[in-house]
């Protein structure tokens, strides 16, 4: 079997389009579901009557059900939903519209628990260490408690940003012309299903690669304010999947340079 490499250039050049409409989903669902994941999370650490039970029923219906599910609930109950208050202007409604929907509540959901957990890490006694210099609650958990928290959450967040990606092929089903629509259509026509798939697979691999590289770099950034940990040029940063160790962040003397710096600056 060969494989018709000058309609994989054909296809590699047209498929090009759909990138942008990819990077969009990925980066709206984001920019969406992070600061309310990072709300839920509070929700359900601090107890909150009514809304904790109610978050925790979401984020085990999302979890427990597939993604592929999702996007048919979505896409053929919502528009009908909408028309109840909109009328038939519903079903002209833009399809990648759906699209943040369903993939932003997804993340969501699995943002809730990245989140909490990266808070319960944090040791309770930096809270008690913030209160005990002078420093109110809301400083000592922005100042604080945050940061490493963030810095032990961002391995999870590169791991829920790269499921994005590769899920967000799936918007092809709600019509969406992303990589994956556009690569399926031209094969569609040739029937060189297995060439247009494996320029989907290039795609999606380098799209990977770069988010790793980016989450990457800004995990060595961050962490190097509380880790002490040898410096990587570029190259090792782009292969090295393995992310910085975030445990050694809880000793005694990080903690007390850590919380003595934000002490400074508030003073100051």
């Amino acid at each position: 079997m060969s494989l018709d490499t000058a309609f994989m250039g054909q296809v590699f050049k047209l498929t090009l389009q759909g990138v942008p409409v990819t990077l969009k989903i990925v980066l709206v669902a984001l920019i969406i579901s992070l600061p309310i994941g990072f709300l839920f999370a509070l929700i359900r650490i601090y107890q909150v009557k009514v809304l904790s039970p109610l978050v925790r029923l979401y984020v085990s219906f999302v979890r427990g059900t597939p993604i592929i599910a999702q996007i048919l609930i979505v896409y053929s109950a919502f528009p009908s939903f909408l028309a109840q208050f909109i009328g038939k202007t519903a079903f002209n409604i833009d399809p990648i519209i759906y699209a943040y929907i369903v993939f932003a509540l997804n993340s969501v959901a699995t943002l809730t628990e990245v989140f909490r957990s990266a808070l319960q890490t944090v040791d309770k006694g930096q809270l008690e260490a913030g209160l005990l210099v002078g420093m109110t609650p809301a400083q000592t958990f922005l100042r604080v408690i945050l940061p490493q928290a963030l810095i032990s959450a961002l391995p999870n967040i590169t791991n829920t940003t790269l499921y994005l990606i590769k899920n967000s092929s799936l918007a092809f089903i709600m019509s969406v012309k992303d990589i994956t629509a556009v690569a399926k259509t031209q094969a569609a026509f040739s029937y060189n299903f297995l060439e247009a798939y494996l320029v989907v697979w290039v795609y999606y691999l380098v799209i990977a690669y770069v988010a790793e590289f980016l989450f990457s770099t800004l995990t060595h950034y961050f962490s190097r304010y509380l880790v002490a940990e040898p410096n990587k040029n570029w190259f090792q940063r782009l292969f090295s999947f393995r992310q910085p160790n975030t445990a050694v962040t809880n000793t005694q003397a990080k903690r007390a340079q850590f919380i003595a710096k934000e002490v400074n600056h508030v003073n100051n």
